[in-house]
């Protein structure tokens, strides 16, 4: 079996400890850099299979480093790890590239089980390239990005579209509010606002206009279903 290469870029010595101790008890090979600059250096130049990298750094701050990578080319996927925990920090990291985001003090348990989710993801086979989706009678072209139902075409806003697109591809399955969160806007649910309802029933008046049968049904204290 071969063992996963972590690099853990993080400048707290404590929480350095924790990271490389529970990872190397689970059996993956660990280096640790304690700053930006060489956390970087060894991000670009290095091949790592994940890397965890810190929110703040002293000598150059993990979300330049993550854009760094990204805009070479560099796709090995990362778990950003930071104190700053609010909802606006977290859509920065992943907007900027970071593959999911922890909020310190975290769990070490949690903390691997996220990265060895982010292994399985990177190394499951490309499926073969989907054009269309189709669920009875509605029909999305993933090229033209074109919605129809019943051969009317239905003209949907981009944040609708991603929402339909994701029910669709969950045809049949009830689908969480926290699901449509981290799919559609990609940070985790806050039970405070109403925007999924928003949307949800925008997307219905589109999508099930009056005289035909109602394809997104409401799971009471569960969240939708596409029938």
């Amino acid at each position: 079996m071969i063992m996963s290469r972590v690099l853990t870029i993080e400048d707290d010595e404590i929480t350095a400890n924790e990271i490389v101790e529970e990872l190397k008890s689970r059996g993956f090979t660990v280096d640790w850099v304690a700053n930006g600059r060489d956390g970087m250096a060894r991000a670009i130049s290095e091949d790592y299979d994940v890397i965890t990298l810190d929110r703040m750094l002293p000598g150059v701050d993990g979300l330049t480093i993550l854009t760094t990578m990204r805009s070479i080319g560099i796709q090995t996927p990362v778990l950003m790890l930071s104190a700053l925990g609010d909802v606006d920090e977290r859509v920065r990291g992943l907007r900027a590239g970071g593959d999911d985001y922890l909020t310190k003090p975290f769990d070490p348990e949690e903390m691997t089980a996220r990265l060895e989710v982010l292994l399985r993801r990177s190394q499951t086979p490309a499926a073969p390239l989907e054009t269309h989706l189709r669920v009875g009678p509605l029909e999305l072209d993933l090229i033209s990005r074109k919605v129809q139902r019943d051969g009317e075409e239905i003209v949907l806003l981009p944040t609708e579209y991603r929402v339909l697109e994701f029910m669709m591809r969950h045809a049949g399955q009830t689908i969480t509010r926290t699901m449509l969160f981290e799919a559609v806007w990609g940070y985790h649910f806050d039970p405070g606002t109403n925007l999924i309802d928003v949307h949800m029933g925008r997307l219905r008046k589109k999508i099930d206009p009056p005289g035909v049968a109602p394809m997104i049904q409401t799971v009471r204290g569960s969240g939708y279903i596409l029938a």
